[in-house]
């Protein structure tokens, strides 16, 4: 077991050696004569030998206290030298970053933030796993990950909401002009619908009705994939109708080849979040790392 005053009055005793005397100690440690004395005669006691010699006049250490205050100096300057890496690393974390992240947000909205993350820490590197599939963070290893979700599960994890866009509904004209435009979200049973297959209901959509009521639809899935940006593609050749979030179909939406259906009943939200293991401290490396997401990612 651990004695947990093993370092009491180590730096009492150290000091009183470099002053040479009890009273200079005292000054230099802003404590009075009497404390010193008391703390040198416990750690005497303590060690069940004299370190000192000491007269009303001089001071001077015995061969043991010799000894012990070589071993003494040199665990303060090892401490001084642990707390100067911790706060040297604070500025100028080191080390390997271990993310993972959906494939889209980061291959198109993160490549810069991981590349001035870089450039910020020379010292660190990044393990970039593009994944749309739901890891453990804890015994996979992962440091931090980002998820898009319209909904959390319960986890012990740490949450932070970096923002949040619209799910819409969308289709080609192509499609449409062969299939009709669904009116109501209930009309998608009679369209062929393109379904992200990761979600644990692939083919249940929610909606709002025009009360604020959320409500779901099943529909037909003419296609079930699990990547989004596959059934974006497969959306704009015309193959059917799908239900995305806003910032995976921003340029269809401004050249025209996707449509936007259903939006008096798409409420629906889906938030980008950055997690990460619930710890007292946080580390340097992933401090730096969400301070630059926060600071970059502003939509």
């Amino acid at each position: 077991m651990t004695n947990n005053k093993l370092f009491d009055g180590i730096i009492i005793f150290v000091q009183v050696v470099k002053s040479g005397a009890f009273s200079s100690a005292a000054e230099v440690l802003g404590h009075s004569n009497s404390h010193i004395s008391k703390e040198i005669n416990k750690l005497e006691a303590r060690l069940g030998v004299r370190l000192l010699n000491r007269t009303t006049r001089s001071l001077a250490l015995t061969p043991e206290g010799e000894a012990y205050y070589q071993e003494c100096t040199q665990l303060i300057i090892d401490a001084e030298q642990a707390l100067g890496l911790i706060s040297q690393d604070t500025l100028n974390p080191k080390g390997t970053l271990k993310i993972s992240c959906p494939v889209w947000l980061g291959s198109q909205y993160l490549q810069q933030v991981f590349s001035e993350y870089l450039t910020c820490y020379p010292d660190m590197q990044l393990d970039i796993d593009l994944s749309d599939k739901t890891v453990d963070v804890v015994a996979d290893g992962y440091d931090l990950v980002i998820r898009a979700s319209a909904t959390l599960a319960e986890s012990s994890l740490i949450c932070k909401r970096l923002f949040s866009c619209k799910i819409h509904t969308v289709a080609a004209p192509k499609y449409l002009q062969q299939h009709g435009t669904p009116q109501h979200p209930s009309d998608l049973h009679q369209h062929d619908c393109l379904c992200y297959s990761n979600l644990k209901h692939a083919n249940r959509w929610q909606y709002t009705d025009v009360e604020g009521k959320a409500f779901n639809v099943e529909v037909q899935q003419k296609l079930r994939c699990n990547n989004t940006p596959m059934t974006v593609v497969m959306a704009v050749n015309g193959m059917g109708i799908c239900h995305v979030p806003a910032f995976y179909i921003e340029p269809q939406l401004q050249s025209g080849e996707l449509t936007v259906l259903l939006s008096e009943f798409d409420s629906t939200m889906v938030n980008v979040y950055v997690m990460y293991p619930s710890r007292k401290h946080l580390s340097a490396k992933v401090r730096r790392f969400i301070d630059l997401l926060e600071l970059r990612i502003n939509k």
